[in-house]
């Protein structure tokens, strides 16, 4: 008869893994400045206590207190992802974007928003952009060529990539206005052009393509324009896209001196 033999060790457990709590919430003091030109006749501030993990924004922050503490908080945004400009407010004194602003950031438990300088308030956070754009608009920021490529027959606009250094990092401007926001100069007087026009007149003169130098620079070099820039470097400091609009009034500078071509 045959014999079956049995083994009495235990098998080996496979190890265990700790899987980690998860973390808990953090609170804070959320200060949100409050303004309605129609029924307030100044500024005040009131604080909300929220709930906020190590990744939450100031622009989530900001919407936990629209959805479920106080619906007529006043704020603009949309893409949520640094693209399109629209949330820029001052986050614990800085123009900065709420949606690229993180609580932990801060280091702070208190986080106070307030609607940007030098623009006029429309309602708590939000701000008119109107003369911005208008400025924009002025600038022709489009490229200005008689051979049009879009015309029959016209030949392809051939760029090096020196030709495309030049003026590449002044296109990623989102007009976000934090530049406008953080200048001293705007803040005295109201007819500036402002960092985010005058970085944008560069960005289309320093293009190769473009044949319009003449008509930007006659509009940039009026007592309002460039040369009331003292060169506070404030604008470059708070771009949140890498924008040099210091350097790029200088570069212009150098247009209207004949230091550059």
């Amino acid at each position: 008869m045959a014999t079956v033999e049995v083994s009495t060790e235990k098998k080996a457990e496979p190890p265990q893994t700790s899987v980690p709590a998860p973390s808990k919430p953090k609170t804070i003091t959320l200060r949100i400045s409050r303004f309605n030109p129609s029924e307030n006749a100044e500024t005040k501030f009131e604080e909300f206590k929220i709930p906020v993990q190590k990744w939450t924004t100031v622009l989530e922050a900001i919407l936990y207190v629209k959805e479920n503490l106080d619906h007529s908080v006043a704020v603009r945004y949309s893409c949520r992802q640094a693209s399109c400009g629209s949330c820029g407010m001052k986050i614990n004194g800085k123009p900065r974007l709420a949606c690229y602003t993180k609580i932990s950031e801060l280091e702070s438990n208190v986080v106070t928003v307030e609607p940007m300088n030098n623009f006029p308030i429309i309602r708590d956070l939000a701000v008119d952009f109107k003369q911005l754009f208008s400025t924009h608009k002025k600038m022709k920021p489009f490229i200005i060529n008689e051979e049009s490529e879009v015309q029959p027959g016209a030949k392809e606009f051939i760029q090096t990539p020196q030709d495309l250094e030049k003026f590449l990092q002044f296109s990623y401007c989102i007009k976000c206005g934090l530049c406008n926001s953080a200048c001293p100069t705007m803040a005295t007087d109201k007819s500036f052009v402002g960092p985010q026009g005058l970085a944008q007149a560069y960005r289309y003169t320093a293009d190769n393509r473009d044949q319009g130098k003449k008509d930007r620079l006659k509009i940039v070099d009026q007592s309002h324009g460039i040369w009331r820039c003292h060169f506070a470097g404030s604008c470059s400091n708070v771009c949140p896209k890498g924008v040099d609009p210091a350097m790029a009034i200088q570069l212009l500078r150098g247009y209207l001196l004949g230091f550059r071509k």
